[in-house]
Order: structure tokens, then sequence, then C-alpha cells
């Protein structure tokens, strides 16, 4: 067993029966080994979590329409965390944002979702789609029941074990919501991965939404 550690397999346990020092030292050998095994498992996760937070931080930067970059976010983040569907949805205001019901939560881009199957607008409050946004924190759901939402291919349908409500925030205030839905459950890395992209994909709805702003004035400016 020592050897096979030394040659980076953790997967051996002595199991012979010993009694006194014998004994102890097979304890110690297998504590050993489960804690190199759980060090071994939380670095990958790390790696993991590093390298993908760096490289779709990497991919929404330089984009100037937002649908576009949506769409992208979800193809690229699904797969990562094992959601088989998913909806991007922005926050809208129509004007100052004071009057009830002004402020929306629209569809903006969608993964593995048929048109008939998602709700385009929430207010906020409305749904938990629009409750995420007026909460700015995130919602899950465990064990699903069968008939809240369907995940389908050209073979079959089934339906999601987990859905997770992500509200994308920018210093503080919410721009978007993603909802994520999947047969499987979110691991805690994939959460922790959500959660540190929500501020990283809002910096990046900011700043389209910033940019549209500066070109339709410097448009009207140069109409006038």
């Amino acid at each position: 067993v020592a050897t096979a550690v030394t040659a980076g397999d953790l997967t051996r346990q002595i199991t012979v029966d010993a009694s006194g020092e014998v004994a102890d030292l097979k304890d110690n050998i297998n504590q050993m080994i489960a804690n190199l095994k759980e060090t071994t498992r939380t670095n990958k996760e790390q790696d993991w979590l590093k390298t993908n937070l760096a490289r779709l931080s990497s991919l929404m930067q330089g984009h100037r329409v937002l649908a576009t970059m949506a769409s992208l976010v979800l193809s690229e983040l699904a797969p990562l965390v094992s959601a088989q569907q998913a909806a991007f949805f922005l926050v809208r205001e129509d004007g100052d944002g004071s009057t009830p019901g002004s402020t929306t939560v629209e569809f903006t881009a969608g993964y593995g979702v048929q048109k008939s199957d998602t709700v385009r607008r929430f207010v906020l409050g409305e749904s938990l789609v629009g409750q995420a946004a007026l909460d700015k924190r995130t919602i899950l759901i465990t064990d699903a029941p069968p008939d809240y939402a369907m995940i389908s291919s050209g073979l079959g349908h089934t339906a999601p074990i987990n859905v997770l409500v992500l509200p994308l925030l920018f210093e503080d205030r919410a721009l978007g919501v993603i909802e994520l839905a999947s047969v499987n459950e979110f691991t805690t890395v994939h959460r922790d991965l959500l959660e540190r992209l929500r501020e990283s994909i809002g910096l990046n709805v900011n700043t389209i939404l910033a940019t549209s702003r500066t070109e339709m004035l410097l448009a009207e400016s140069q109409r006038l």
C-alpha cells in the first residue's frame, strides 16, 4: 500500500487484521491516505475553479451586444455545472424605475429551452426570477417536482432535480438573472463558481449597457 501511495495511487487501504503497534501503524497509514485524497480533491477543485473563472471572464470581454454575450455565457457555463437548461434574464427599467411594475426582468437568451417553455418577462418580486432580482440572493430548489420544468431532447424528456436562480450583480444592483436546471445536484464547487461569476457577469453587462448609452447620446448629439 505504501508503494502504491508513493506512485500516486490513493485508492488502496490496509485491510489486514492487526493488533498493538501494527494496528496503530495500519490506522495511521489509512488515515494518511484519506487525508492525501481529500487534499488532492480540494486542490483539483480549486484549480478547476480558478481556470474556469479566468477563462469565462476572458471570453466575456470585448462584446458589445448583450444577447450575444448572454448566449455565450450560457453555452459555456451550463455544461461546466452539469446543467441541461439555462435562461438569461436582463433587468430593464422604464423611466426612473420608481413606478411599481416599471422595472422588469426580461428573457434575453436560452440554453436547451423552447420558446413555449419560457415566460418572457417578470416584474420585480414576481416568480423566483423576479424575487432573486429583488432580493439579490441566490435561490436553490432541490428535489424539484416533476411538473416544474421539462428537459427534452430528440430522444426523450425528463424533469430536472435541481434548479438554481442566480442574480447578476454590479455595485449591489441586480442587472440580470441566470436560471439553471439540472438532472444532477449542483455540487459545492459548482455553486462556488456561480457565486464568484455573478459579479463578473454583472460587470460585463454594465459595461455593455454603459457603452450603448454613450453611443446613443453621441448619435443623438450628432443628429442635433
